[in-house]
């Protein structure tokens, strides 16, 4: 492991997985489309959101995809990870006071280039919102030498 506590691309090994939890509140998605500019009436505006096919509002898919990232920076690889691409698929809705389960799974090493990708997956309860895959840029004790 890194200084940070992070894991370097030499401990790392295909089929690894760590997670972050996140419970989505009402003070993340104003937070989040004051943060992010997107003010969109789906997230926003019950009345407006009650009209639509998820028949009331929903949380950002960017949103809802940043518990990704908090698995990736806190967890696996951890600290000192550099995100270098990030593929996903928005399949289903997160409402205000649902816990995404954020899953990130180590798929291939890269190990000359300190590069890991890592299949992706954001659910509520046993329903997937979010699947994707990421590039990452590790640590390397090798570098530090």
């Amino acid at each position: 492991m890194n200084e940070l506590n992070g894991y370097d691309i030499e401990d790392l090994e295909v089929g690894m997985t760590a997670s972050f939890s996140k419970t989505i509140t009402e003070a993340d998605i104003i937070l989040f489309a004051g943060a992010s500019g997107d003010n969109n009436a789906i997230h926003i505006n019950e009345a407006f959101a009650r009209k639509t096919p998820f028949k009331g509002r929903i949380a950002h898919g960017f949103l809802t995809a940043s518990t990704i990232s908090a698995a990736i920076a806190n967890r696996l690889p951890g600290p000192g990870t550099i995100y270098m691409s990030q593929q996903m698929r928005f399949v289903g809705p997160v409402r205000p006071g649902d816990t995404v389960d954020a899953v990130v799974t180590v798929k291939e090493l890269v190990r000359e280039k300190c590069r890991a990708v890592l299949q992706t997956v954001c659910s509520v309860g046993d329903r997937v919102v979010v699947e994707g895959e990421a590039m990452v840029k590790t640590t390397s004790r090798a570098s530090r030498v």
